[in-house]
Order: structure tokens, then sequence, then C-alpha cells
């Protein structure tokens, strides 16, 4: 089996892949300084402890494994904590980025798919994004990000390195074995949200803004089940071992759900009333956030067969309810419980 260096494999998106890589035929290794993973999480390959700022800990994992390929998840990703600490965003996303690609060249792996987002397009545009559109982040986690894409280009172009650049929108759901799922030591995304609130962990959720022009005025996002997303990286690694050049994707649905409609699925899936408390609009949230992913499934023959609304939810509720019955990090752990079965 192929070795495959899985850096911030132990996170929500990075244990799926690995899941899904090792189903794949390949061998994970998870490199994670567990800042905010899980070495529960870490199921399906060998772990490492180590941080991607510290060469010498990667220089040994590389010559021990000698993967074939790095997939990078080893990046922050609160967009408020980066306006408030932005220096720890340069350090972790851009210099941490730098150490990666560094080892990776001096021991010659010459294949990486990158975890970026769209958070680089900054302010849409237009409804629906292609990778044509402009650039331009508005906070300092889209900006290290943007400078991570940069400098995986400027090793392509001056090294012997070809790499996946895959921006996703708003990754949701669990595994649907329940054998990974999200573990986040504090969640700002919806769907993990909502589910706390129907389980009864929060008092209600917010909702940011009902006056847009939209149907129900609340604000439209594209939600992408993980595990679609983690096939499309297998996909993207295989197109890269197979020597057929260097991609810039986005991964996305191509159709967006309301904020509304989000919180009227999870009251269905859930059987929960799930308390909403209307707020004001945040600065700089766009109307519709939509991907146009024509390209990853022109490229890479990819569908996101998992990312119907309904699913998502049901999977993030049995996963929520697992960990509620079990504990985080036992959740991870924890066989079929028939509780569990009943609602999945």
């Amino acid at each position: 089996m192929q070795n495959i260096l899985v850096a911030g494999g132990a996170g929500y998106i990075g244990s799926h892949v690995c899941k899904a890589l090792y189903e794949a035929g390949f061998s994970p290794v998870t490199y994670d300084n567990l800042c905010s993973g899980n070495e529960a999480a870490v199921k399906w390959g060998p772990f490492e402890k180590g941080d991607i700022r510290d060469p010498a800990r990667l220089a040994e994992v590389m010559k021990k494994y000698r993967p074939v390929a790095v997939m990078h998840f080893a990046a922050l990703i609160q967009v408020g904590d980066s306006v408030e600490n932005p220096a720890t965003y340069y350090d972790n996303n851009v210099f941490g980025s730098y150490c990666l690609l560094e080892q990776a060249r001096i021991h010659n792996i010459q294949n990486m798919v990158f975890s970026s987002t769209a958070a680089v397009y900054g302010n849409p545009q237009s409804n629906l994004i292609d990778e044509d559109h402009p650039l331009n982040p508005v906070n300092p986690y889209g900006h290290t990000k943007l400078a991570m894409e940069n400098m995986i280009r400027d090793y392509a172009a001056a090294y012997s390195l070809q790499y996946a650049i895959l921006r996703y929108f708003n990754a949701a759901g669990a595994d649907p074995q329940g054998e990974t799922g999200t573990a986040y030591k504090k969640d700002t995304h919806i769907i993990p949200l909502l589910m706390q609130t129907a389980c009864g962990d929060r008092e209600s959720i917010s909702i940011f803004g009902e006056d847009y022009p939209t149907r129900d005025g609340t604000a439209i996002r594209d939600y992408i089940h993980v595990s679609d997303l983690a096939d499309a990286h297998v996909r993207a690694l295989k197109h890269l071992l197979a020597g057929k050049g260097s991609l810039t994707l986005n991964l996305g649905t191509s159709a967006g759900f309301s904020v509304r409609q989000v919180l009227e699925t999870a009251r269905q899936v859930t059987g929960q009333e799930i308390k909403a408390e209307k707020n004001p609009r945040r600065t700089g949230d766009p109307t519709v956030l939509v991907a146009n992913a024509d390209a990853a499934r022109s490229v890479l023959g990819w569908q996101p067969v998992l990312s119907e609304l309904s699913i998502i939810v049901d999977t993030a509720w049995t996963w929520q309810q697992k960990k509620k019955l079990h504990g985080k990090e036992g959740a991870f752990f924890a066989q079929d419980d028939e509780r569990l079965l009943a609602n999945g």
C-alpha cells in the first residue's frame, strides 16, 4: 500500500479523508498536533504526533514512511479568531505550510492535495462562483489560505511538484457509518450548532439576518457532505499519481439552501423544536454563496451523492447523539447502539 501523509488527519475533514483513503487501498499516515483534532479519530492508519512548523519532526516522519503524496488539512480555520489573532494564523497556516512544502521538496514528495476554501474569493460577484472568480479574501483566514495556495503554485513552478487545490464551501454531515464526525473544541458552523441545540446542549440557535433578498429573507449557502468531499480528495490524489497535472477546483453541490431551510430540515429530522433567535446581519456576510463545481465533475468524474440536505442533517444528528451518549472521544470507539440506529 502507498503511504499518504495526512497533515491534520485527526480533524473533522481529515479523518473522513483518511477513511476514504484506506477504503481506496492507500495507507493514510496521520500527522497532527491535536490542537483541534482528536487522536481517537485516527482509525485507518498510523498516528504521528507533530506540528507542521517543526521541520525536524516532519523530516523524521517522512523518512520513516516515504509517502508518495501529502494531503494538507493542518490549518486554523475560525474567521472571527483570525481577525482577533492574525499572527497565530500567519504562523500556523503560512509558515507551517512553508515548512511542510520545504520538507516535502527535500524528501522528493512530488504530489500535494491542499484543503482550501471559498473564503479566497471574498465577497461574491455572482450567485454561482467558478474557479475564475476574482480572488479577494476579506479576512485574515482567507488571506492566509490564499497565501498558502500561492506558495504551492510557486513551488510547483520551480520544483517537481504537482498539486490539487480544492476549494470547498460548507462542509457538513458525518460519516454515514458513524465512525467519525465533528469533535471540535468549539463549533461555529450552523449544522453542528443546530444538532447541539436539538439535543439540549445549547438553548437556541442564532439566525443572523432575515432581511436578505431571498425567498425567506435568510442567507443561502452551499452545503456539501463531508464524505463527498473525502471522495473528491481521493479522486484528486489518483489524478496526480497518474501524472495528469495540477488542479484547482471548487467542491460544492451547485445548489444552495437558506438558513431557514436548514433550520426547518433540522427540526424535521430530529423531531425537536430547536429554538431560533433573530439577530441582525453580520458585517460581510453575502446573500448567496454557492459553488459552480462543474469542473470537478468533469475532470474527476466526481458526483456528490450524499449531499441532499436531509442526508447531511441525518448523519450529523446520528453523530451528535453518539457523542452525547458516549462522550466526545468515546463516540469514536462506541459500537452501534440501538437507540442511534432507531434514529439514523
